[in-house]
C-alpha cells in the first residue's frame, strides 16, 4: 500500500492539477470512442462476439489505471493477445463466436492472469532487458501483418480468415468470389481519410469521425441492399461477472496452461518495452514489477467479464499523448465513457458498416507496424535488421506461438553476436602526444615500428577467441617483433580463452615475437592462474600497462614509427571490415578525406574524426557555412576579434578543428570575391588574427603542433587544388601573405614557421 500511495504522489492521481485533469478526462473520452471499433474488431479476432471488446474496455482499463505506475499508458483489448488467443482457439478446432469459444477464451484469459501473477511474484520484470527492441519490433509487426491479412477479405465483402500467411493468402483469393466493389470503395475511402488525418491533423481523432460518418451513412442509406454488411445489434448494458468454467481433464488444463504462457510473455514484453520508453521520455521512474501486477489484475477482471486478454495499446497511447494526457485519470474517464456507451449508445452500433469497422482496425494495425524501425536498422545495423526480419517472418509464416519462441531465441542470438564480435581495433601513437590511439578513428595516429597493438572490446571466451586470434595473426608481418594486447575491456575469460592465450604466447615465442597482455583488471590474472596459464604471469607476458610492455620490449618514448605505415593501417585499422573493395576504398580516401579533430585535455590533437568518422567533413562544412552566413549578416562596424571569440564556435572547439574550419572559411570567402568586398576584407583580417591566436596557443601546448598543421594543410590544399584550382591559387597567395606578415606581428611564431616551412616556403 505504501508503494501504491508513493506512486500516486509521483503524479498519477493526487498531483494532477484541475487543468491537467480536464485534459486527461477529455483524453479518456477520446480513447473510449476510438476503442469502440478497434476493441470490437480485436474481440472478433480473438474468437468472441464483437460486443465483448466493449466489455473488456471497462473494468480492465479502470483496474489497470489504479495499479499502474505509468502516467499515461492506455490498456485494453489489443492486437497481439487477440491474435494469439484467436490462433489458439482456431488450433483447438473451435469456431469463432460460438458458445465453446465464449467458454474457452475467458478461461485462457484467466490462466494468462495467473501467469502474470507468477511473473510478479518472481520479479520477472527484469526479463524485458533480455528482449531486444529489434526482436519485439519484428514480432509486433508480424502479428499486425497477420491480422491485416485475416481482415483483408472483410474490406471487399468476404469473411475473415484464420491461420498463417500462406493460408491467409489462399483464403483471400478464395473470397474474391464474394467481391463487392462498393464495400471496397468504402474501405479505401475510410483508410485513406484515417491515414491522411494521422499525417496532417494528428491531434484530431479521425477514426472517431470516420466511425460516426459510417454510422450516419448506414442509418440513412440502404447499404444492406447493396450487399454491404452492417454490424449486428448489441444489447444495451453490461453482462455482469461470470465464473470461470471448470476444466474437464488434466490434458485440457495442460493445454490452457502452456497456451496462455506465450500470451502472458508477449503482454509483459510488449507492454513493458513500450511503457518504459514513455517513462524515459517523460523523465520518471517506472516500477517494472508493479506494472506486471497491474497487467495481472486487469486480465483477471477481463476473464471475469468473459473477455480476451488485454494489453498495452501503443497506438491509442500515442493518440492521448498528442492531447497532453499526463495521469491515469484518462483510464478512469475511458472506463466511465465506455459504460455510458454500453447503456445509451448501443443502438447506433448496428448502423456501422463492417467495411468501415474493418478499415479502422486495419488503419490502427498499419500504424502499429514498425517498418520504420526496420528501415532505421537497415541503415545502422544489418545484424539487427536481420534479427527484426527473422522475428517478423517467423510470426508471419509459422504463427504467433512459434513466433514467440523464435523471437526469444533471436534475442539471445543478438546477445551472442554482440559478444562474439565486440568492437576492436589496432592502436598507434600520435607524435608528441602521450597515450595510444586508434588507427581507424584518428588520422594522426601511426603504428609503432615492428609492433602490433591490438585492443579487444569485450570478454574473451570460447565463441570469440578465434576472432581474437585471427585479427592478430592477420596484422602480423615478417618484421613484427612485438604483439601487445590492450585488454582494458576484458573483465572475464574462460578456460578455452586461457588455453588459447598460452598457445599463442608459445607460438609467437617460437617465431621470435614477444607477446604481451596489458591494461586488464586484476581478476583476469586470477583466472589465468585458475585455468593453468600461470606461465603468462611468470614470464612477464602480463603487464599492467601498454607503456610498460613497450618498455619491457626495449622500446622507449619517443617511439619509432612504421615507415610504410599506410599499408599497415589499411591492413589493420578495422579488423571487422577486410574486404578487397573496402581496402581499395580506404586507399583512395586516405589522402582525400577531410580531417576531424578530437577534444583532448591539451586541445591539439584530432577528435572530430574519432567522434563522427566519415561525416566529420560535412559537419565542418556546415559549421563554416553557418559561421560565414552569421558573420556576413552581422554589422561588423566596430566588430573586433574579441567579439568574434565570443561566437559559439571559437573557444568551444578543438584548436586543430578550428584551424581547418578557418581554412574552409577562407575558401568560401575566396569564392565570394567581388561581392561585398569591404565586409569580406574585414572577415579575412579577423580570420588571420584568430589563426595567429590559436597557433600561438597550440605552440605553447605542443611545440610539434605546427609540423602536424603543415601536414594537414598540405592535404587540404591538395584536395582544393584538384577541385577548385582558382580557389587554391588565391588561398595559397593569402597564406603566403599571412606568413610574411608574421615577421611584423609575431616574430616568435614567424621563426617557428621558418623552421617548419623554410625561409622561402609558401
Amino acid at each position: 500500500m505504501e508503494k501504491k500511495v508513493a506512486a500516486w504522489r509521483k503524479g498519477k492521481f493526487l498531483n494532477a492539477t484541475p487543468k491537467q485533469m480536464l485534459r486527461d478526462l477529455l483524453g479518456g473520452i477520446i480513447i473510449a470512442l476510438i476503442s469502440i471499433p478497434i476493441s470490437m474488431g480485436y474481440a472478433q479476432i480473438a474468437g468472441l462476439p464483437m460486443q465483448y471488446g466493449l466489455y473488456g474496455s471497462v473494468f480492465p482499463i479502470l483496474i489497470f489505471g489504479i495499479f499502474t505506475t505509468s502516467r499515461d499508458f492506455v490498456f485494453g483489448v489489443d492486437a497481439a493477445p487477440a491474435a494469439l488467443i484467436g490462433g489458439t482457439v482456431a488450433s483447438m478446432g473451435i469456431a469463432a463466436g460460438s458458445e465453446d469459444a465464449m467458454q474457452v477464451v475467458p478461461t485462457l484469459t484467466f490462466f494468462v492472469s495467473l501467469w502474470l501473477l507468477v511473473f510478479y511474484i518472481f520479479k520477472a520484470g527484469r526479463i524485458v532487458k533480455y528482449i531486444s527492441s529489434s526482436v519485439m519490433g519484428g514480432f509486433v509487426t508480424g502479428i499486425c501483418c497477420t491480422i491485416i491479412l485475416m481482415q483483408t477479405p472483410k474490406l471487399f465483402g468476404g469473411s475473415a480468415g484464420t491461420g498463417e500467411a500462406p493460408e491467409l493468402v489462399v483464403h483471400i483469393i478464395s473470397q474474391l468470389e464474394n467481391f463487392n466493389p462498393l464495400s471496397l470503395i468504402l474501405s479505401i475511402i475510410s483508410i485513406t481519410l484515417i491515414m491522411l488525418g494521422k499525417k496532417f491533423i494528428p491531434k484530431v481523432p479521425v477514426s472517431v469521425i470516420v466511425m460516426a460518418a459510417g454510422a450516419v451513412i448506414g442509418c440513412f442509406l440502404p447499404l444492406a441492399d447493396s450487399g454491404i454488411a452492417l454490424l449486428p445489434s448489441v444489447d444495451a448494458g453490461f453482462p455482469g461477472f461470470s465464473m470461470i468454467p471448470s476444466l474437464n481433464s488434466f490434458d485440457q488444463f495442460r493445454d490452457y496452461l502452456f497456451s496462455s504462457l506465450s500470451v502472458a510473455a508477449v503482454i509483459v514484453a510488449e507492454s513493458l518495452l513500450a511503457s518504459r520508453g514513455n517513462a524515459l521520455k517523460d523523465g520518471y521512474q517506472l516500477d517494472n514489477n508493479q506494472e506486471i501486477l497491474a497487467y495481472s489484475a486487469a486480465n483477471f477482471s477481463a476473464a471475469l467479464t468473459g473477455c480476451c486478454p488485454v494489453n498495452a495499446s501503443v497506438s491509442r497511447t500515442g493518440i492521448v499523448r498528442q492531447f497532453g494526457a499526463k495521469s491515469q485519470w484518462l483510464s478512469v474517464s475511458a472506463a466511465l465513457s465506455m459504460i455510458v456507451v454500453l447503456y445509451f449508445a448501443t443502438p447506433v452500433i448496428r448502423y456501422l458498416p463492417v467495411p468501415v469497422l474493418t478499415a479502422i482496425v486495419v488503419s490502427a494495425l498499419i500504424n502499429a507496424c514498425e517498418f520504420h524501425e526496420a528501415k532505421r536498422l537497415w541503415k545502422s545495423s544489418r545484424n539487427e535488421f536481420y534479427i527484426f526480419m527473422g522475428a517478423f517472418l517467423s510470426v508471419l509464416i509459422f504463427g504467433t506461438v512459434y513466433g514467440v519462441m523464435i523471437g526469444v531465441v533471436l534475442s539471445f542470438v543478438a546477445v551472442v553476436i554482440r559478444a562474439v564480435t565486440p568492437p576492436r581495433d589496432f592502436m598507434g601513437v600520435i607524435k608528441g602526444k602521450d597515450g595510444f590511439y586508434s588507427l581507424g578513428r584518428n588520422s594522426e595516429s601511426r603504428p609503432i615500428e615492428n609492433t602490433v597493438i591490438y585492443r579487444f572490446g569485450g570478454n574473451l571466451f570460447f565463441a570469440n577467441i578465434d576472432t581474437f586470434q585471427s585479427d592478430i595473426e592477420n596484422a602480423v608481418r615478417s618484421d613484427t617483433k612485438y604483439i601487445i594486447v590492450n585488454a582494458g575491456a576484458v573483465g572475464n575469460i574462460d578456460i578455452t580463452a586461457a588455453d588459447r592465450l598460452l598457445l599463442m604466447y608459445h607460438e609467437y615465442k617460437k617465431r621470435g615475437i614477444r607477446f604481451y597482455i596489458t591494461e586488464h583488471v586484476g581478476e583476469v590474472n586470477d583466472m589465468l592462474r585458475q585455468y593453468g596459464a600461470k606461465e603468462l604471469l611468470r614470464s612477464g607476458a602480463v603487464r599492467m600497462t601498454t607503456a610498460l610492455a613497450l618498455r619491457d620490449a626495449g622500446l622507449d618514448y619517443p617511439y619509432r614509427l612504421e615507415k610504410n605505415s599506410d599499408d599497415f593501417i589499411l591492413k589493420t585499422k578495422n579488423p571487422m571490415k577486410v574486404s578487397g573493395r573496402e581496402k581499395k576504398k580506404r586507399a583512395v580516401n586516405r589522402r582525400t578525406r577531410p580531417k576531424h579533430i578530437s577534444r583532448t585535455a591539451k586541445g591539439v590533437q584530432p577528435e572530430l574524426e574519432w567522434v563522427l568518422g566519415k561525416d566529420s567533413g560535412r559537419y565542418m562544412d556546415k559549421i563554416a557555412d553557418e559561421l560565414l552566413e552569421g558573420l556576413c549578416s552581422a554589422d561588423l562596424s566596430g566588430f573586433t576579434i574579441e567579439d568574434a571569440e565570443k561566437h559559439t564556435l571559437w573557444g568551444r572547439i578543438n584548436y586543430f578543428d578550428e584551424d581547418e574550419i578557418i581554412d574552409r572559411l577562407e575558401m568560401r570567402i575566396v569564392s565570394r570575391a567581388g561581392t561585398d568586398s569591404e565586409k569580406l576584407y574585414k572577415l579575412e583580417e579577423m580570420l588571420k588574427q584568430r589563426r595567429e591566436i590559436i597557433e600561438t596557443k597550440m605552440l605553447a601546448l605542443d611545440p610539434q603542433s605546427l609540423k602536424r598543421l603543415k601536414l594537414r594543410r598540405e592535404k587540404f590544399s591538395d584536395n582544393l587544388k584538384k577541385s577548385n584550382p582558382e580557389a587554391y591559387r588565391r588561398l595559397t597567395h593569402r597564406r603566403t601573405e599571412y606568413v610574411r606578415n608574421l615577421k611584423n606581428t609575431n616574430s616568435l611564431l614567424a621563426e617557428k614557421y621558418a623552421e617548419v616551412y623554410g625561409e622561402n616556403s609558401k
